[in-house]
């Protein structure tokens, strides 16, 4: 019964968090634009598989998911865990002692980030206008691997308790360089891409982890230090896909001199 009790109350926020968009919709359609909506029931339908599709969903990653990522992050920040992982008796954890810690960030922030519904929809919807040119997967595989180096980053920096700010700051100052050489038909997608990976998927096991790992850091604060994995989530995806971008204009050009030398 607790699990039908939760369906239910699941069920019922999405449906409380779905109609203002519905309203929004037909409120402009009916009352604006003064139009009937072509294939009613198609979309109406539409709307019920969305809001039964992400309680689902929901259901699913509290289940699952969110504990799972929450007693990892637990177990692989515990000292004992670090110290049996170690040679010798030492009483002081360094920083190079959590390479566990940052290899699980980099690998939970890649998964996490290719399951994402808003990077997947944004990748299909890429691919379409551009005509084939930004490939799906090429642009998934580099966000994603731009947050799971912005993780595992931020995990060091909570551990080592450098200030926040000289990242964002660096990498800020990155993105601007890029900004002026990347090719502009990816620069606006790049700045995109990094607000649809802090979403659903991400935040929740993100958040847990940093929590976890300043709480058990020594001389580290959880309100103070625990948060701020996100905002590594969010900058270093506008990164790696202006890298990518440019990455493949390089070679293009390569295979182009190649060519032309080959004539």
């Amino acid at each position: 019964m607790d699990l039908l009790d939760k369906i239910w109350t699941v069920f019922a926020s999405t449906m409380t968090d779905v109609l203002p968009i519905a309203g929004i919709i037909f409120g402009f359609q009916w009352l604006v634009i003064r139009r009937p909506i072509s294939n009613l029931r198609r979309v109406l339908l539409g709307f019920v598989y969305v809001v039964v599709g992400l309680a689902l969903f929901l259901i699913g990653l509290e289940e699952a998911l969110f504990p799972l990522g929450k007693l990892m992050a637990q177990q692989l920040t515990d000292p004992a865990f670090i110290h049996s992982h170690l040679d010798g008796a030492i009483t002081a954890l360094r920083w190079y002692d959590y390479k566990w810690v940052y290899i699980f960030a980099f690998a939970i922030g890649f998964a996490t980030t290719l399951a994402e519904p808003s990077l997947i929809a944004v990748a299909l919807k890429a691919h379409a206008v551009s005509g084939g040119a930004i490939s799906v997967w090429g642009l998934r595989i580099a966000v994603g691997l731009g947050v799971a180096v912005g993780i595992a980053l931020g995990t060091f920096r909570i551990v080592t308790g450098t200030p926040l700010h000289f990242y964002i700051m660096a990498g800020y100052v990155v993105v601007m360089i890029q900004t002026m050489l990347a090719p502009k038909l990816i620069i606006a997608l790049a700045y995109d891409s990094g607000g649809v990976t802090t979403s659903t998927v991400t935040v929740p096991l993100v958040t847990a982890l940093g929590l976890g790992l300043a709480s058990t850091v020594e001389g580290r604060s959880p309100l103070l230090d625990g948060f701020g994995l996100i905002a590594f989530a969010s900058l270093f995806p506008m990164i790696s896909v202006m890298a990518y971008a440019q990455f493949v204009a390089w070679y293009e050009r390569r295979v182009n001199k190649r060519s032309l030398k080959g004539d």
